[in-house]
Formats: C-alpha cells, sequence, structure tokens
C-alpha cells in the first residue's frame, strides 16, 4: 500500500512537471514569435513611418490657436494617455512600440517636427538597454548610443522652441520566468546611469519627470497596482503618473502666461 501511494505520488510529480515544462516551452515559443515578428517588421519599415496614428487616419485638422502637447517615444510613451482637465490644449501621441532611442530619434522630422509641438513628453531608453544581455561586449556602446540620440533628439526639439518634459526610464516590474534568458543586472545598472545622464540635462526648456519616485517600491520595481506586465504600466500606472504631469503642464503655462 505504502509502495503503491509513493508510487502514484510520484507520478504526480512527474506529470506536475512534464506540464510545467510544456507551458515554460509555450511562454518561450511566444515571447520568440512576438520577437521574430517585430524583427521582420522593423526591417519593412525600419524608423516606423508608416504607422498609422488615428489623428493622421482620420485627416485631424488641428485647431493653430491651442497649445500642443505631444508624447513620444517608445510603447510606453504609445500607451500614455493624455491628462484629464487640459481642454485648451491639444494632445498627441507619437509613440511606437519596440523602438529604440535611435528610430525615435531618427523620425523627429517626419513625425514631431511638421506638428510644431509647444511641449514634447518623451519616454525612451528601455529597448536599447535590454539588448545588453545579448550583445554584452557593446554595453557601452549602446548606453553611449542612448545617451547621444535623448541629446538629439533635445537639440531638434529646441530648434523648434518646444519646451521637453525629458521622462526617466521608467522602472521595470516583478522578472517573470521567462525574461531571464535576456536580463540581467546589467540592465538595471544601465537604465540607473541613462537617469543619471536625464537628469543632468535639466534647464529652462528641458524639465525632468521622475517616473521612479511615482511608480517604484521599497525594492526599485513598478508596485504591483502600477504594472501591466514586466515592462509596461497599467491604466492605474498612468494615472498616477498624469497626476504628477498635470502640475509640470500647469507649471509651463504660467511661465508662458
Amino acid at each position: 500500500m505504502v509502495k503503491h501511494r509513493i508510487f502514484w505520488m510520484g507520478g504526480i510529480a512527474l506529470a506536475a512537471s512534464l506540464l510545467g515544462s510544456i507551458a515554460l516551452n509555450f511562454v518561450l515559443y511566444n515571447v520568440a514569435t512576438q520577437y521574430y515578428r517585430q524583427l521582420n517588421a522593423t526591417h519593412l519599415d525600419p524608423l516606423g513611418l508608416n504607422v498609422s496614428f488615428p489623428d493622421r487616419e482620420k485627416s485631424v485638422k488641428l485647431p493653430s490657436n491651442k497649445p500642443k502637447v505631444v508624447f513620444f517615444g517608445d510603447s510606453r510613451a504609445a500607451a500614455w494617455q493624455e491628462p484629464e482637465g487640459f481642454d485648451n490644449s491639444i494632445f498627441i501621441n507619437r509613440g511606437i512600440g519596440s523602438q529604440t532611442t535611435t528610430q525615435v530619434a531618427q523620425r523627429y522630422d517626419e513625425h514631431i517636427a511638421p506638428l510644431k509641438p509647444d511641449i514634447l513628453v518623451v519616454q525612451v531608453g528601455v529597448n536599447d538597454l535590454k539588448t545588453i544581455p545579448l550583445f554584452p561586449n557593446r554595453k557601452k556602446r549602446i548606453i553611449e548610443d542612448c545617451k547621444a540620440n535623448i541629446d538629439r533628439i533635445l537639440r531638434d526639439a529646441r530648434s523648434q522652441n518646444t519646451v521637453v518634459i525629458l521622462s526617466t526610464i521608467f522602472p521595470v516590474g516583478e522578472l517573470p520566468i521567462a525574461r531571464r534568458l535576456f536580463w540581467s543586472s546589467e540592465v538595471d545598472r544601465a537604465i540607473k546611469e541613462v537617469n543619471e545622464f536625464i537628469v543632468s540635462l535639466a534647464a529652462e526648456d528641458v524639465r525632468i519627470f521622475d517616473t521612479k519616485s511615482i511608480l517604484a517600491n521599497e525594492n526599485g520595481i513598478v508596485q504591483p497596482e502600477y504594472s501591466l506586465d514586466f515592462l509596461h504600466l497599467n491604466d492605474r500606472g498612468y494615472e498616477a503618473l498624469n497626476r504628477e504631469l498635470s502640475l509640470l503642464l500647469r507649471e509651463i503655462e504660467r511661465g508662458n502666461g
């Protein structure tokens, strides 16, 4: 009887292990498929110049007498909705998922310059730095390119007398199993270094928006109630950001008034 029970329990453990292995392989397959699609989409349209934005699709004519605030950057910028209470301003989004700072900077002339924004809200960088575990020998170059591209975006904005709200790179969430093969503490250190560089860029026309102080818990990762997944925020996360962003926008309005 005891042997039978041990055999039965061993069978359950083996089955559970097999199911766990199958589930993990399924997750990894989906992650690999997603990256493969993104890679080939980038080959077809390296800068995302063919991406459709709702206001462009509908040929919306933007009033010229209202201040324009544009969100610019990667998927984190793309998901950033306008704050409430700014009916006299126009909010436009030019974020594109999975883009690096190189892609974002190089499409400024196409996607931002024609809009002539009064305020540009920039969130970029994580897609550069998350490649460090894949190319460890290029770590220094990846970080330096990231900084240089952010600086380039600021120069382009200055050429149009645009005030920039430069967001620090959002903190990440709890590291899932599927990400452990493609992440390391080197990425976290690189994010810290680039964020310190971002803070150093503060100027009269460049306002630094510290997102870590809003989003992160005592361990430095995104609070669970704000996390959609490892790299992205849910609606509550953006609501928390917008409470602080609204204060900064009002401050800029008063300064321009």
